[in-house]
């Protein structure tokens, strides 16, 4: 059955009270050790951590995006702490931002692998949950972007690979630079900002040819699939990239990718930004404008967590991707 939720606990469905004492009973399990993990032998998770937590990913995506049930609040937190404290441990070891996926990756691979998801439950939360996973907000994918994100917590561990936060400094809670075992909740928040636009800007910029051809499908003659569709609404491997615009796509990506690489603080981010809008402007005509557009949306929209970013550069890409957008239409 669907699950259904309400702020009164008698009209909640019968479902969803069995799907809450169903992570009671979780949340059992983990506090009966010596923490955080489901066994007491050792201080590091087991092969037992790591099967659950990647369905426990699944879980929470899958109940804030199509039930508005945020079990990271601070409401469950209180109703679940031994299971949010065993996220949070697993959270502050850099080997998790390896497999860690975000929201948005999860609940458009989910559909394709498990079968439709069903709206229906906290109502009041399910739509604005969806319009922040699916960055159409005006807040989680676009600038200037919040330091952390409500539904996502990024901090309760490295953000980052550590290699990045000790290149630029930054201090964990702990007061250790670029350490795993602690919070960066707060951390400096330019620093980080400036770090995360960094790292994408990094990937991109390593790889920034075969990223505009591959955008480039986005264009009016691109993504023209000469074999079978699939299930999943994001997958075409083999689509074809529209040439005509791949070179106007690979100036926009390079224009993007400066405004990421931006160093010197948030004044030098803004010029950064400023010199984006001129050279789009120039070196983009209004006749390609909504065709690049189209093309950076398609790259936009496939950017997945982590295969290509950890979620606190990803949605710096994704956000300087909207921007470029929002100047070429």
């Amino acid at each position: 059955g669907k699950l259904m939720g309400s702020k009164n606990n008698d009209s909640m469905s019968g479902a969803m009270k069995g799907f809450l004492d169903c992570l009671s009973k979780v949340d059992d399990a983990l506090a009966s050790t010596s923490g955080p993990w489901f066994f007491d032998y050792a201080d590091h998770p087991t092969m037992m951590d790591f099967i659950y937590v990647s369905h426990v990913e699944r879980m929470l995506a899958s109940a804030a995006f199509w039930k508005g049930l945020n079990l990271r609040s601070d409401t469950y937190r209180s109703q679940f702490p031994a299971l949010n404290t065993w996220l949070d441990a697993f959270e502050k070891r850099e080997a998790y931002l390896a497999f860690k996926s975000d929201y948005y990756t999860h609940v458009m691979d989910i559909p394709p692998q498990y079968g439709p998801g069903y709206d229906g439950g906290f109502e009041d939360n399910r739509l604005p949950y969806q319009m922040s996973i699916k960055g159409k907000d005006g807040k989680s994918w676009d600038l200037p972007l919040s330091f952390d994100d409500a539904l996502q917590p990024l901090y309760r561990g490295p953000p980052l690979p550590l290699c990045v936060l000790k290149a630029a400094e930054i201090a964990g809670d702990n007061g250790s630079i670029g350490a795993e075992g602690t919070s960066y909740e707060n951390a400096d928040q330019e620093k980080m900002a400036e770090a995360s636009r960094q790292m994408a800007g990094w990937k991109l910029a390593s790889n920034g040819q075969n990223v505009a051809k591959f955008a480039s499908r986005g264009g009016p003659e691109g993504a023209k699939n000469r074999r079978k569709g699939f299930g999943a609404e994001l997958a075409d491997p083999y689509a074809l990239p529209d040439d005509q615009i791949r070179p106007y796509v690979d100036t926009a990506l390079q224009h993007v990718c400066g405004a990421l690489l931006a160093q010197g603080g948030p004044s030098a981010h803004e010029s950064a930004l400023a010199e984006m809008k001129a050279g789009l402007h120039e070196k983009i005509g209004e006749d390609k404008g909504r065709d690049v557009a189209s093309a950076l949306c398609y790259l936009r929209d496939r950017t997945g967590v982590p295969r290509d970013l950890p979620l606190a550069a990803a949605r710096q890409l994704r956000a300087h991707l909207n921007a470029a957008i929002d100047i070429l239409y």
